[in-house]
């Protein structure tokens, strides 16, 4: 799969690994006791990263029932269980460390991969919350590494309110913690303006999907 990624400015390295601790993440408090940590910039060499997951994932091409039609889902997705090999090792070194710093609140280890490649702005992911499994019922963390071009990930509260957008990309952390998944949805807007392409990585608890 050859697309074309314009480099950061901001992100010249050579090589690929974590450069700012997680404790540097910003917090936003939202309604009805969600939250979001954002911290830009956490991963160096992303731009590098996505050349190598843009190779060597085996993406895969969805297709899903919506009423009576059968539609495209518009991303290509991939899936690591927790006893997958990852495919890169700064992933494993991303979560372990998100699961030593999310420890106390989260109360346990993040365990799956999830990845959406999104190749560009026809690509998109619909309002939803992960609310298959646990996520319904019990307050979770997920945690969304962005790598790429910068594409808003948009908030708003299950019973309607004001949106909030937060631009994602080239190493970006968004964790979003507490009832958001049960109380918030959020979505990957589609868009008409040329952007390129973008790969979203997910970190999640078991049996949170």
């Amino acid at each position: 799969m050859v697309l074309q990624l314009q480099g950061s400015l901001f992100d010249l390295a050579d090589d690929i690994g974590l450069r700012r601790p997680l404790a540097e993440a910003r917090r936003t408090t939202l309604a009805h006791g969600a939250w979001i940590d954002v911290l830009p910039g956490w991963l160096a060499g992303s731009d590098l990263l996505f050349e190598t997951l843009a190779q060597t994932v085996p993406w895969r091409a969805e297709r899903r029932h919506m009423y009576d039609n059968e539609v495209r889902v518009p991303r290509l997705l991939a899936h690591y269980g927790e006893d997958d090999e990852l495919p890169h090792p700064v992933l494993a070194e991303a979560r372990s460390a998100l699961s030593d710093h999310y420890a106390a609140e989260l109360g346990e280890p993040f365990r799956t991969l999830g990845l959406c490649f999104y190749r560009d702005g026809r690509d998109s992911v619909a309002w939803h919350g992960d609310r298959i499994g646990r996520g319904e019922k019990e307050n979770t963390m997920v945690a969304i590494l962005s790598i790429g071009a910068p594409r808003p990930l948009m908030l708003r509260p299950r019973g309607g309110g004001p949106s909030i957008r937060r631009p994602v990309g080239h190493g970006d952390l968004l964790v979003m913690g507490g009832t958001c998944q049960r109380t918030w949805d959020h979505c990957v807007p589609k868009t008409g303006k040329p952007v390129g392409p973008r790969i979203s990585i997910q970190f999640r608890p078991r049996g949170v999907g």
